[in-house]
This record gives C-alpha cells, sequence and structure tokens, in this order.
C-alpha cells in the first residue's frame, strides 16, 4: 500500500522533533526507539508521515489531543480490542473528539472486520498496549535513559518486539479462521445443503476452476452492480409482474434459482405462492441475501447456497421451475445460461419449465456518420499526424452503450431464438444468414444488436420486454458492432450478411462474434 505523506515535504519523512520535558511527552518515552529511524508510521488522525511509534502518538496527543493511552484504559481494551481500535481509526478517518468522547459501553470498532488490517505491516499494530500503558495498566513505562547504551536492554526489546508481532499474526490468524467458521456454519444452519459436486455433463464454463472464475463472480460481489440491476425497472419489474400475475404456474412449486444475488426473484416466487425456493449464488453477496430473507420473515420458504450450480447438489432431487436473471450484453455474454441449462439437465422434473423461457437475438443498421467519426476516422487525422493503424485495435472492441433510435436505418431482423427449456449448450455457438430492409438512403456506419425476453409457457398472463433502441433504456443497453468504412446502401434495398458467435476459447464467458456485409468481414469482442 502506498504511503500516505504530508504535501507540503516533498516526500520526505518528516524530521523528528526534539522531545519535551511535558507529561504528555514523558509518557511515550517508555516505548522502544530501537530501529526509530527506519520506522515510517502514518498519523491516525491525517496524512502525516513520522518516523516512530513514540513520535507518532506525540504527535496525536498534541496535534489532536487524542491520548491512546486513555482510551485503551477508559475502555480496558486487550489485544484484539487495541487492533480493532487502530483499523478502525485508519478506516473511517473520524475525529479524534468523536473516539475520546465515546460512553462506555457498545463501542463502533467491535466488529470482527476490524481485524483485518488497512495499512500493511502497521507499526501501531505491533505495539503492545500493555506496554503502552507501562505493563500494570497504572502508568507508562519507565524506559531507559536517553542516550545511554544498553545494549541487552536492546536485545530484550528486540525479542518482545518480535514476540509481540507473532502473537499480533497468531491472533489474526484465528480471527480469520474463527469468522471463516462461523460463515460456514452460518450456511450450515440456514442453507441445510451440502457442497458436493453434481455429477452431469460439462460445458466449458463448468470446467472452469474456482480461481479461473473468481473475476466474474467477484464482479456481483459489489453491491453497485445489484442496486443497478434492481433500479432496472424493465428488467425487475418484468420479473415481478410474470410471478404475481400467474400465481397459479408458482403454487406449491419447488423453484431454483440460479445466480440469485440479492434473492429478488426468489422473493418474488415465494410470495407468489411457491412452498420451497432453493437460491444459488458463488459470489460473497449471498451472505447479505440470507440476511435480506430473514428481514423479510422469508426464512422458511427459502433455502439459500453458496457455490456455482455445477460444483453443489441440491438438498432435492427434482424442482419445478428454474428462474435465473441470466442474459448478459448480446444476451449470451458471460455465458450464464450455459449454467440454467446444466441445472435444468440435472434438476428440472419432467413437465417443470424454464423462465424466461424464450428469447431472440436481433439486428438492424446504423447510420450514424458523427459517431463514426468519433470512434473510427478519427484516427486518420489526430492533430495533423496519421494514425489509421489504431483502427485495427479499436475496431474489433464491439461498444456497450445506449443507440438513438434517430440513426436506426432499417427495420430489425431476428437472427436467433432460443427456446430455453429445449436449447443444447452447443446451439449457444451458431452462425446465421440475416436480411435487413434498408429503410433509408444513406451510409451504414455499424450494427446494432440487442434482444427480446418472454415469460409465455403455461402463463394465462404473458410477459415480455426488449433492450432495443426503441424502447425502454435497460441496464443491457446496446451492443455496437462499427464498420471499418461506411458501407452505401438504398431505401428498399435488402441487406444480406451472415454473424458468427463463438464463445471465446481463451475465455468462455466472453464472446466472438463475426459480421460479414457484402465483401466485408469483420470480428469483434464482447469481454
Amino acid at each position: 500500500m502506498a504511503e500516505h505523506r504530508d504535501p507540503h515535504h516533498d516526500g520526505e519523512v518528516d524530521d523528528v522533533p526534539e522531545l519535551s520535558d511535558s507529561g504528555d511527552d514523558e509518557q511515550w518515552q517508555c516505548l522502544d526507539e530501537e530501529d526509530s529511524d527506519d520506522q515510517h508510521v502514518t498519523c491516525l488522525f491525517c496524512d502525516r508521515l513520522l518516523n516512530s511509534v513514540p513520535i507518532t502518538l506525540q504527535h496525536c496527543s498534541t496535534e489532536h489531543q487524542f491520548n491512546l493511552v486513555d482510551v485503551i484504559r477508559k475502555h480496558n481494551l486487550d489485544d484484539y480490542g487495541y487492533i480493532k481500535l487502530i483499523n478502525f481509526l485508519r478506516s473511517k478517518k473520524v475525529s479524534a473528539a468523536d473516539v475520546t468522547g465515546l460512553p462506555e459501553g457498545p463501542l463502533p470498532w467491535d466488529s470482527e472486520d476490524f481485524l483485518r488490517p488497512v495499512l500493511q505491516d502497521d507499526p501501531l499494530l505491533q505495539t503492545d498496549p500493555e506496554e503502552l500503558c507501562g505493563g500494570d495498566g497504572e502508568g507508562p513505562a519507565q524506559g531507559p535513559v536517553p542516550g545511554a547504551p544498553d545494549q541487552g536492554g536492546m536485545l530484550q526489546r528486540a525479542q518482545t518486539a518480535e514476540d509481540r508481532a507473532q502473537r499480533a499474526e497468531e491472533a489474526l490468524a484465528r480471527a480469520m479462521d474463527d469468522l471463516h467458521k462461523l460463515k460456514v456454519l452460518a450456511q450450515g444452519l440456514v442453507l441445510n445443503a451440502d457442497t458436493r459436486r453434481a455429477p452431469g455433463s460439462l460445458g466449458p464454463v463448468a470446467e472452469l476452476r474456482d480461481d479461473e472464475d473468481d473475476a466474474y463472480f467477484s464482479s456481483y460481489g459489489h453491491y453497485g452492480i445489484h442496486q443497478e440491476m434492481l433500479k432496472d425497472k424493465v428488467r425487475t419489474e418484468s420479473y415481478r409482474d410474470f410471478m404475481y400475475r400467474n400465481p397459479e404456474v408458482f403454487k406449491d412449486k419447488v423453484v431454483l434459482d440460479v445466480g440469485c444475488g440479492t434473492c429478488i426473484l426468489s422473493m418474488f416466487a415465494a410470495r407468489a405462492g411457491a412452498a420451497k425456493v432453493i437460491a444459488v449464488d458463488q459470489s460473497e453477496i449471498i451472505y447479505q441475501a440470507m440476511d435480506i430473507v430473514r428481514a423479510n420473515q422469508l426464512e422458511d420458504k427459502i433455502t439459500l447456497i453458496k457455490g456455482r450450480i455445477e460444483d453443489i447438489s441440491l438438498p432435492v432431487e427434482k424442482v419445478d421451475i428454474i428462474i435465473s436473471e441470466w442474459m448478459g450484453y448480446f444476451l449470451l455474454f458471460e455465458s450464464m445460461l450455459d449454467s440454467v441449462l446444466y441445472a435444468r439437465d440435472l434438476y428440472l422434473a419432467d413437465g417443470g419449465s424454464v423462465y424466461p423461457d424464450l428469447c431472440n437475438i436481433s439486428l438492424a443498421a446504423i447510420g450514424d456518420a458523427q459517431k463514426h467519426q468519433d470512434h473510427i476516422a478519427f484516427w486518420d487525422d489526430v492533430y495533423g499526424f496519421n494514425m489509421a493503424c489504431m483502427k485495427k485495435a479499436a475496431l474489433p472492441e464491439a461498444g456497450v452503450e445506449t443507440v438513438d433510435p434517430a440513426t436506426l436505418i432499417s427495420e430489425p431482423t431476428v437472427i436467433q431464438t432460443i427456446d430455453c427449456n429445449r436449447v443444447c449448450l452447443s446451439e449457444l455457438e451458431f452462425a446465421s444468414d440475416f436480411c435487413m430492409k434498408m429503410t433509408h438512403t444513406t451510409d451504414c456506419t455499424a450494427i446494432v444488436g440487442y434482444f427480446d425476453i418472454f415469460f409465455d409457457k403455461g402463463c394465462g398472463n404473458k410477459v415480455s420486454f426488449s433492450t432495443g433502441p426503441k424502447d425502454t433504456k435497460t441496464h443491457w443497453k446496446q451492443t455496437l458492432f462499427l464498420l471499418e468504412s461506411p458501407l452505401p446502401v438504398q431505401a428498399g434495398e435488402e441487406l444480406q450478411g451472415t454473424i458468427k458467435v463463438i464463445k471465446n476459447k481463451k475465455d468462455p464467458r466472453s464472446l466472438l462474434v463475426t459480421l460479414s456485409l457484402r465483401d466485408r468481414r469483420q470480428t469483434y469482442m464482447l469481454q
């Protein structure tokens, strides 16, 4: 971690100030000062970088009116409490007054989260709170006379510091192990499921090792992405309306939610009448989902399981319904549908259904000269220099953005329809011929792709939504494939083309899309 430095000191470590004879100064004289020239200690309340723990504590006392010993004694902090206090101060950036003014009772740094160091190799965490308080809790320890050589004392203090650091590391390791055990215990109590690997045929996504798939699931451990999806009314309200308007589909059924996230779909299903819902997610968000389920008194209906659907076994042999919000950009990006199909083939009962059950991918032509100029033609003349070679690097990156419907110059054409109850894994890679009927005489500068979703099977009240440019914006937006050079088209013309969609062998969650129009051919990456 980068060190915090005072911008007024040109990056240099502060000069060591002389210690005065005041009472505060005497309090810190007792601390070990060996190797102080090599210590860089950041203040607890500002970015000042000082040369030793004693000088840092003196600085906190004189500049911020914060006496660490007084706080330790007031709240009778043990080693754990002291470590939590230091990490709390470093992470929360509170003022000294906020801490010194705390009454006795529950402390804001009581959480086990504050056992994790904020700064790597923090010298304050290697300082023994008992030594700070003089060993007996009554006053500061009496250190050696400054300047007097004491080799035996120095060796003893060095050994004490080493022992203290080892104890701190062992305490932190025990705390982290306890935290892990608590999570496992919570999973066992709430989830009631084991994590044995389920048998079945595996695709490229299922065959990924956990460490190879960490980045994907880690991205879904952040709260922001879930907030974005929940705020997408087209997405979330379509799922809600499908379930609430078709309670006969869910009444007394066993439902599996693949990639449950915050459990919003699971809770919709439970409220729609499902007898039991099993919610599965590999990301850390599932721990918050447990709290959400309990907060809504649905723990008797919803069972949560942490893990990839390919790596666990469910507590039931079969389910009646599988729900999932698996769609990615251009529908198939992220390849989460692979996991849904795996669950379908292993767990879906005869007569059961996957929802959404139908979806399609569409293409349309775009005529947007300004966007083409901004992203592609721009490289022809950059401040008087020819950088056209950059087109070859920029062009293959498919864009994800909201397309202005006024730039559409053709009728849409469906290039692929997927029935989630019938489609095979191999069919998620495909090639298709297409024909787009032009509505304008102009230059075609790009092809836009989007998808439509349908909740259809067995539904008296069918629900659908589209991610197209003419429809309400969703977080999926549209996928834009820019052409290297504009393609002249005529109104009424039927522009023929082919598209090929395959998984990237180096990263099966990403896509390679190859478009051929007339005599032009370009491969794009979605990653």
